[in-house]
């Protein structure tokens, strides 16, 4: 069953193919991205049982073994990332069908859409530094494209934003691997581990693992390093918007906490004390840049800031509970956020803005879009029994075993500026009343059902994940215990490989 772990990346890339070949047949391109995503998502779900009945899946690509080819990995958070990329894309692809112009259609929106996913899943199932920098290559073409469709200024301006600081992060994570490369001979994750954790390769670590931070730290939007992300999620139309707020920064966060937990979890103390202040800073700065805006995309842009420093941190702790609380929360915020999005495209219909100013009384004229509202702003806000409850409850409870009462006030703090947050656009666009001149205007039947399925979708999944945390807390905690094992995953990739730098078989008692 190891062609499970190239599923996931095969299924958009050739879906990918197909859409640009049939250029301006829409209806047929849009079929095509839709069925992709539900097959990616079957593929993705039969190797998420794989692995939580037989352990981790690798392959050899080529049957080169590692740690000289190229390897594909899949264990319990990679396999979870791919089926919540699946859930996602899916769910974007039909609301896309309403939402994607004829322009953008034309200019090969699906086509960009499907090598993005390929490129996400790429980065959640690969096992080699290199590849993750082509995957993340991949993304970052990708999403430049999606960003830039609409060729409005507004747009261009956004993508020209993005793709400078993505450059900058490229450049530093082509720095990183050359360091670690010259100085271990090797670019596998597994083998990295060993050597590092051998202790022979110490000269230029320390370098490489501070390079890595601030190219994965740039991606995934953290503080001081995320004034693009607010600066560019606004503009592009609102499927992009939903996707890149799901997905992308979130890629970010796999690969800080795949590599600082794999390659430098041996580095005394450094990734907690990297960390800890990244992680807080992020949350406050994200969530105070929330709270001064008055338009819906950006709001909700500024949240994805404050939210990623509660991932981060699992790995500000480093203890099974805190790493636990970080994967729960990583799968709980990626539908959260992708939904909130996909709603401020709805509210958008319905008022032509989302300049909360000139929105309102959307609770009379769409009862049913204000409780579509309520789920996923909600479970943003760590109420409960949505899934942000249990997510945040999480990360509290990890601060306060640790004895890092600074770190759970700050967590506490932030989510009450949350709920601050989600009641301003609940006040502003659903329950005053709409001001003088606003514009109303009433949706499609044939729009909104493509538009509201997918919502509702992820906000019952939502809710299926709050109500049934249990089942998603046993698979966040078996990601967590071979996150804090890195000789297992090591094991798993080199097998008998003897590492000829410290003459110790792998799997030996350190």
């Amino acid at each position: 069953m190891t062609w499970l772990v190239v599923a996931p990346i095969l299924f958009p890339l050739l879906g990918a193919i197909l859409a640009a070949l049939l250029g301006r047949r829409r209806v047929l391109a849009r079929g095509v991205a839709v069925a992709v995503c539900i097959g990616m998502t079957v593929s993705a779900v039969a190797l998420l049982v794989q692995v939580w009945n037989h352990g981790m899946v690798t392959m050899a690509v080529g049957n080169w073994a590692a740690p000289f080819g190229i390897v594909l990995a899949a264990d319990h958070l990679s396999a979870v990332l791919t089926v919540i990329t699946g859930i996602t894309g899916l769910a974007v692809a039909v609301y896309a069908v309403a939402d994607i112009d004829r322009l953008r259609e034309a200019r090969g929106y699906h086509a960009l859409f499907l090598v993005l996913l390929a490129g996400v899943n790429g980065a959640f199932l690969t096992g080699d530094l290199f590849n993750l920098y082509v995957w993340f290559e991949v993304m970052l073409i990708a999403s430049f494209g999606m960003v830039a469709l609409g060729r409005t200024r507004a747009e261009l301006d956004g993508a020209m934003r993005y793709l400078a600081l993505n450059i900058v992060a490229t450049l530093m994570f082509l720095l990183a691997i050359a360091l670690l490369f010259g100085s271990t001979g090797t670019l596998n994750l597994a083998h990295l581990h060993v050597i590092v954790s051998s202790g022979q390769a110490e000269g230029a670590v320390l370098a490489a693992g501070l390079l890595l931070a601030v190219a994965f730290g740039m991606k995934a939007a953290v503080f001081p390093l995320f004034f693009w992300l607010p600066a560019s999620y606004h503009t592009p139309a609102f499927a992009v918007s939903a996707i890149f707020a799901g997905l992308l920064t979130k890629v970010g966060v796999y690969a800080l906490i795949r590599v600082f937990t794999l390659v430098f979890a041996d580095q005394d103390g450094f990734v907690q004390t990297l960390f800890w202040p990244v992680a807080a800073a992020t949350m406050v700065v994200g969530v105070l840049g929330a709270a001064s805006q008055t338009e819906i995309r950006k709001i909700l842009s500024f949240h994805i800031v404050s939210q990623i420093g509660y991932m981060l941190v699992g790995l500000a702790l480093l203890t099974p509970i805190a790493v636990t609380a970080a994967v729960f929360y990583l799968i709980h915020h990626i539908v959260v956020k992708a939904n909130l999005f996909l709603v401020a495209g709805v509210i958008h219909r319905y008022c032509r803005t989302n300049d909360l100013a000139l929105t309102g009384g959307l609770v009379r004229r769409a009862p049913w879009l204000a409780v579509l509202f309520l789920v996923p702003a909600l479970s943003l806000a760590g109420i409960p029994p949505l899934s942000g409850f249990w997510a945040k409850l999480l990360i509290v409870q990890a601060s306060l075993d640790a004895a890092d009462l600074a770190m759970a006030a700050v967590a506490l703090v932030v989510g009450l500026f949350t709920i601050f947050s989600m009641i301003k656009i609940w006040n502003e666009a659903f329950w005053k009343a709409p001001p003088d001149g606003a514009v109303a205007v009433t949706p499609s039947r044939r729009d909104l059902r493509f538009l509201c399925a997918p919502v509702a979708m992820l906000a019952v999944l939502t809710i299926c994940v709050g109500l049934g945390a249990g089942p998603a807390f046993d698979l966040a905690q078996r990601a967590s215990a071979e996150l804090l094992d890195p000789r297992s995953y090591a094991r798993a990739i080199l097998g008998d490989f003897m590492v000829l730098t410290s003459n110790e078989p792998l799997g030996a008692p350190r």
